[in-house]
């Protein structure tokens, strides 16, 4: 669907040492890793996709993990190389690298700036010394300091900070003192986001003492409105920017664009000519995704009716604006008619915008039941 945006992703497996709190498809490099194979197997993987590529412009590019400033600017940029023989980008295509700040150095983000990248998110997380010990990063408050420091100096204007709250025995007075000293870098985007604990995590198992609940909403009340006074506007549940400098690749997700996952793990959602939506899911192990036949091995699923209206609210709604009525038919390709009498309870309750999928003040404050009601 050419009126559809489509975005990359781009899936770099291998961390140094794996959070506590970390349930994404991430993996320790104990040593080497096979970053020549692994890069290897990305191009294969987008010569499978030529023919959809060569049709829809990139509007974003991404690169997530894992930890993607493992890689080396050489792999970056031969990964973007491959990228342009297959697919036009847009113009003012944004493409962001995520980069830990203890992996990475003035020289490794200019090399990262002159492979093409234009957008760096940093993956902070706080700036005090014992909630980074307890968060188990690799790096420390100074490290991270230096990292922003050449993130500047390597010529990048717009770059992203990651910031969590809630976290083991915070108090509310020092998750806003995170908020405002990473704000005192002037990122252009802002990522402030509650540590929450997953499955399969180490923190599952062996639970931190979190903040409770009253404390939790104190924070993210005083939070939102310290951010809001230091020039950052909200634009979705846990994303702040500068005027003008949303992330184009998270919002296309949010507005339930097309998206093409290439990596170990990486998902995809594609809308065909037909209107038809299907998801495609690669193979996990990075491992099984170096051999051919396990990766080009992909199972597209379609996406029924009824979850296209629900996932089209799920991510629509976390938008601040919300979107405007007529993109549910544009992106699911659905009447509106068949949520029609769901919005109208809607509004009635107060939780949605007349007119509009823009959730009230009311309806952000009960978000995930807004959300449920379209289920």
């Amino acid at each position: 669907m050419p009126n559809i945006p489509l975005s990359l992703y781009i899936h770099l497996p291998w961390c140094v040492r794996k959070c506590p709190y970390c349930d994404f498809n991430s993996h320790e490099a104990k040593g080497a890793f096979p970053e020549e194979l692994y890069v290897h197997a990305l191009l294969d993987e987008l010569a499978m996709h030529s023919a959809m590529l060569a049709e829809r412009p990139l509007v974003s590019i991404f690169f997530g993990g894992g930890t993607p400033s493992l890689f080396s600017p050489d792999s970056i940029a031969k990964i973007l190389q491959g990228v342009t023989q297959h697919a036009t980008l847009a113009p003012n295509c944004e493409i962001t690298l995520e980069a830990n700040p203890g992996t990475v150095d003035q020289e490794r983000f200019a090399g990262f700036r002159a492979a093409g990248v234009n957008r760096l998110s940093l993956g902070i997380q706080s700036l005090q010394e014992d909630k980074l010990k307890i968060l188990g990063r690799i790096h420390d408050r100074e490290q991270a300091v230096r990292a922003i420091e050449c993130v500047r100096e390597a010529g990048f204007d717009n770059f992203n900070l990651d910031i969590m709250y809630g976290l083991p025995q915070q108090t509310i007075e020092e998750a806003l003192s995170d908020v405002q000293s990473a704000l005192a870098f002037k990122p252009t985007h802002f990522s402030w986001y509650q540590l929450t604990i997953e499955p399969n995590t180490l923190f599952h198992h062996q639970p931190p003492v979190l903040p409770v609940d009253d404390a939790l909403w104190e924070m993210q009340q005083a939070g939102q409105v310290l951010i809001n006074s230091l020039g950052y506007q909200q634009y979705e549940v846990s994303a702040y920017a500068q005027e003008n400098r949303e992330c184009l690749h998270n919002k296309n997700y949010w507005e339930f664009g097309d998206y093409l996952g290439i990596g170990a793990g990486a998902h995809s959602k594609i809308t065909d000519k037909e209107k038809n939506i299907f998801r495609m899911a690669q193979t996990k192990n990075p491992r099984d995704y170096l051999e051919a036949s396990k990766r080009r091995a992909v199972i597209k699923t379609p996406v029924s009716e009824k979850d296209r209206a629900f996932e089209f609210m799920l991510n629509a709604l976390r938008l601040t604006e919300g979107v405007a009525l007529h993109t549910f038919e544009q992106r699911t390709g659905l009447d509106l008619i068949v949520i029609e009498s769901t919005l109208k309870i809607a509004v009635q309750r107060g939780l949605l915008v007349s007119n509009s999928f823009r959730p009230t003040e009311r309806g952000k404050q009960y978000l995930n039941d807004l959300m449920a009601m379209f289920l």
